[in-house]
């Protein structure tokens, strides 16, 4: 941006984008009838596991490695856990706050040495011998509890699922998801997958709204909760980054290299595969508590239980449809509109014979216009890149970012100097409270980093936000509001601004009570709060 240029004429100058409806792939899922059998769980042979195992190739040396959190006695517990997400709040910056939150996750590894060495690029598997690392995440009693007080859905929250025999069976019945018929399933050998815990659980939810600010792009998660002696689903791969969190008791994962160059990072999830189709693992293993495995995407891998152990984990996930191909997704469509709205060339007509040397039919044919036709057609791709409007398609990508997003898990303290704190009140027969007003020398400040961003659509500015999105995926339609032309460069204000406070009377409007009025506007959305809570005094 030009350093004298205000932010609305910036956005201004960008044409006009069409909006590309993206049909988001989800995994199909199968609707079928309860088991028929309601025998015992079978118990599952097993092969020897690989001692030859990838975990020294993967970790980095002991002088490179962080120090894990600890409460003193060799374990940590729900409490250390609990202890560190309210340390998190401490810290000013939610990006730091991120950061910090990834390197409990992958600790002792350092995360610049993750990104380098493994992120998109091979598994990585930690072992910690310290079985309440992550105690306090999740667990088999609040899964229990969810299906008691909660309405889980079967294939909307949960999945029933079993493999054996080399095929994988779904067997969600319709409705609710009750406790009586959700343990007969797993004490029939059923594996049960809650598909969005974040919905249910405060503290996923609080881990996934931090992490997501990492990433700068969507965190998932889905909880697995496999019997002793059996396995859930076939071999796969995935088209998320996967973190692999072992919660409770144990399970056998074997791990295979992409079956080829075109599988490598996929777009989409794999199909089942057999185990003829996949060859020989390159990492067989045993997860127990407290211990951790990486999966880049286009991984194939399955994982078991042991014949003396039930398995409980949460698997973390970002980076779907994240890649250089999706933002040329958006970029290309709209450079040609705009090359087609601006130079003749991309205007003038095909040449009137150019189907009887082009096209397949064509393709063998030795014919000097193929090759003047094909180096037009190269020209013109090269011209194209000075149409790109690549920060307008970036701001395409936050937005579908901004939607997926979770609404911020806020501390006490924040809550108490925002919106969701505000002392209004009915007290004694009459509201009390409800004409606390913004001042000039109120301090505010984004609630987040990452809870907004202004976009525009070459018409107006929007200021799209998260913080009155569900925590169930897409329930809410994403959340904006139109920002006036005078108010662009004070919301921009805001945001580069971050984690600082700023008085309302520093915001660039043109006047004080333009000022104190995008103030409110901002706080009644919750996307700022202020230094101290507001009172009527």
């Amino acid at each position: 941006m030009k350093r004298n240029m205000s932010a609305f004429a910036f956005y201004k100058t960008a044409a006009k984008q069409s909006e590309q409806t993206q049909v988001k792939k989800k995994k199909r899922k199968e609707n079928g009838a309860a088991p028929a059998v309601t025998a015992k769980k079978k118990k599952m042979k097993k092969g020897p596991v690989d001692k030859k195992m990838m975990e020294q190739e993967n970790q980095e040396r002991s002088s490179d490695r962080q120090q894990c959190p600890s409460n003193g006695t060799g374990g940590v517990g729900a409490e250390v856990l609990h202890a560190l997400l309210t340390d998190l709040t401490k810290v000013n910056n939610s990006r730091e706050r991120a950061s910090r939150l990834f390197q409990w996750l992958i600790c002792p590894n350092q995360d610049k040495t993750f990104f380098r060495d493994c992120w998109e690029k091979k598994p990585l598997l930690i072992r910690r011998q310290n079985p309440d690392y992550y105690q306090g995440l999740f667990s088999t009693a609040e899964f229990d509890r969810i299906l008691r007080t909660d309405d889980v859905q079967y294939g909307v929250n949960l999945d029933v699922t079993s493999y054996t025999n080399g095929k994988r069976e779904t067997h969600n019945p319709p409705g609710r998801a009750l406790p009586y018929t959700v343990w007969d399933f797993y004490e029939s050998g059923c594996s049960l997958r809650m598909l969005n815990p974040q919905a249910f659980s405060s503290t996923v939810w609080n881990v996934l709204s931090i992490l997501q600010e990492k990433f700068g792009s969507m965190a998932g998660a889905n909880v697995y909760l496999t019997p002793a002696g059996t396995q859930g689903f076939a071999p796969h791969y995935d088209d998320i980054e996967a973190f692999i969190v072992q919660l409770e008791g144990k399970k056998h994962w074997r791990v295979y290299n992409p079956r080829s160059k075109d599988e490598a990072l996929p777009l989409v999830p794999s199909p089942n595969f057999s185990q003829a189709e996949i060859g020989k693992p390159i990492l067989d293993v045993v997860l127990e508590a407290g211990d951790l495995l990486y999966l880049p995407r286009g991984f194939i891998h399955q994982g078991d239980c042991l014949p003396d152990a039930h398995s409980l984990h949460i698997t973390i996930s970002s980076f779907q449809r994240n890649s250089w191909g999706d933002l040329l997704l958006k970029v290309m469509p709209a450079a040609l509109e705009m090359a087609m709205e601006e130079d003749v060339e991309f205007r003038k007509g095909l040449p009137i014979d150019y189907l009887t040397f082009m096209g397949v039919q064509n393709s063998d044919k030795e014919d000097p216009r193929r090759d003047t036709f094909v180096s037009h057609v190269e020209g013109l791709i090269k011209k194209l890149m000075s149409y790109a409007p690549v920060d307008a398609a970036v701001d395409q990508k936050a937005r579908e970012f901004l939607h997926d997003c979770l609404p911020p898990a806020l501390s006490e303290e924040e809550k108490s100097s925002s919106v969701y704190g505000a002392s209004a009140r009915w007290e004694d027969g009459e509201a009390v409270d409800v004409a606390v007003r913004m001042k000039g020398q109120t301090k505010i400040r984004l609630i987040r980093a990452g809870v907004a961003r202004l976009c525009s659509d070459g018409e107006a500015v929007h200021l799209y936000y998260t913080t009155e999105n569900s925590r169930v995926y897409h329930k809410e339609e994403p959340k904006s509001i139109e920002i006036k032309a005078e108010h662009t460069d004070a919301v921009e204000f805001l945001i580069h601004n971050y984690p600082k406070f700023v008085a309302v009377a520093s915001l660039p409007c043109d006047s004080a009570e333009d000022k104190v009025s995008l103030a409110e506007l901002l706080f009644e959305k919750g996307i700022i709060h202020t230094s101290e809570p507001l009172t009527t005094k």
